[in-house]
C-alpha cells in the first residue's frame, strides 16, 4: 500500500496511520477505524503491543460517542465532505478547549489550503490536503495572519493579555 504525504506541525511527512475499513484486521501500529467499527470493537479489540487506534468521525456522527472513550484514541480524524462544511471545526474546538483532548486532530476529505490556518485555530494538527492543492502554499497559510485578536485552541490568551 502506498504511503501518503500529510502536513503535520507545518511540515509534510509521511504518514503513519492506516485507515481501516470495515472488514480489515487491524493489524497495522497506527489505524484509524470508521466510528461504527470502534463502537463495535472497542471493548474486545485486542490492541497489539505499541498499537494506537484512532476513530473517523463524519459530520454527521455524535461527538458523544466517543467522548468515553478519548483517552483511548491517540487519533481522531474529522471529515470534511465538502469544504464549506462548518461542523469539524466546531467538533475540533470542542475536542480541544471543552473536552481537553491532547491527541492528534486529523482534517480529511475537501481540505483546501485556505482552510489551513482557520483549521489549525481551533484545534487541527494534521491536514490530509486535496491533491490539486500546492504544498507551498499550503506551508505559507500558517503565516498569512501575524496578529491574533481572539483565543483559540492555538494561543488561549486574547490579544490585550499577551502584550
Amino acid at each position: 500500500m502506498p504511503t501518503m504525504t500529510v502536513l503535520r506541525d507545518q511540515q509534510f511527512v509521511e504518514d503513519s496511520w492506516q485507515y481501516l475499513p470495515d472488514d480489515a484486521p487491524a493489524t497495522a501500529s497506527k489505524v484509524i477505524l470508521p466510528l461504527a467499527r470502534w463502537l463495535s470493537l472497542k471493548d474486545s479489540l485486542p490492541l497489539n503491543d505499541g498499537q494506537q487506534i484512532g476513530v473517523l468521525l463524519q459530520p454527521e456522527d455524535p461527538l458523544a460517542a466517543i467522548l468515553g472513550d478519548l483517552s483511548r484514541l491517540a487519533c481522531i480524524a474529522l471529515a470534511i465532505p465538502v469544504f464549506k462544511d462548518g461542523r469539524p471545526y466546531t467538533t475540533a474546538r470542542l475536542l480541544r478547549e471543552r473536552y481537553g483532548y491532547h491527541g492528534t486532530i486529523r482534517a480529511t476529505g475537501d481540505v483546501l489550503v485556505d482552510q489551513l490556518f482557520y483549521l489549525h485555530r481551533v484545534g487541527f494538527d494534521t491536514f490530509e490536503l486535496r491533491q490539486d492543492q500546492n504544498k507551498d502554499d499550503a506551508l505559507a497559510a500558517f503565516t498569512v495572519v501575524n496578529v491574533l485578536y481572539q483565543p483559540a485552541a492555538d494561543e488561549s490568551r486574547p490579544l490585550y493579555l499577551r502584550r
